[in-house]
């Protein structure tokens, strides 16, 4: 199992901990150091179940100064799926994967569901 990540980020550190807490198994990678590719991204889009815009990082600074609120409406979805492996800021995390599922975010219910 894979979860994709930023350091200093609360959510992740949340979820490494449940994670730890609960003996779970992974390994960590860095969602800017190590970018993703768009397939990558398109195989945790449709492994998440997720409509692709719940992939997007929409407090994240990068976000806001591109506008995406707004751009986001007329993209295609191959466009979003490059926009989100052009910069890992722009991706919501953690991002947890396995061979059969996605989960985006950290929500304590969703990781048991799933995990335990």
């Amino acid at each position: 199992m894979r979860v994709y990540c930023y350091p200093t980020c609360g959510t992740c550190k949340k979820a490494f901990k449940w994670l730890d807490e609960n003996k779970i198994g992974y390994e960590k990678r860095h969602i800017v150091e190590a970018k993703l590719t768009v397939k990558e991204v398109e195989d945790i889009y449709k492994k998440s179940g997720l409509p692709i815009q719940k992939m997007f990082n929409t407090s994240g600074k990068v976000y806001k100064e591109l506008n995406l609120k707004e751009k986001l409406k007329d993209m295609t979805e191959k466009e979003k799926l490059e926009l989100l492996a052009s910069d890992g800021m722009l991706l919501k995390r953690p991002i947890l994967v396995n061979r059969t599922f996605a989960l985006i975010g950290f929500k304590e219910d969703e990781y048991r569901e799933k995990l335990l």
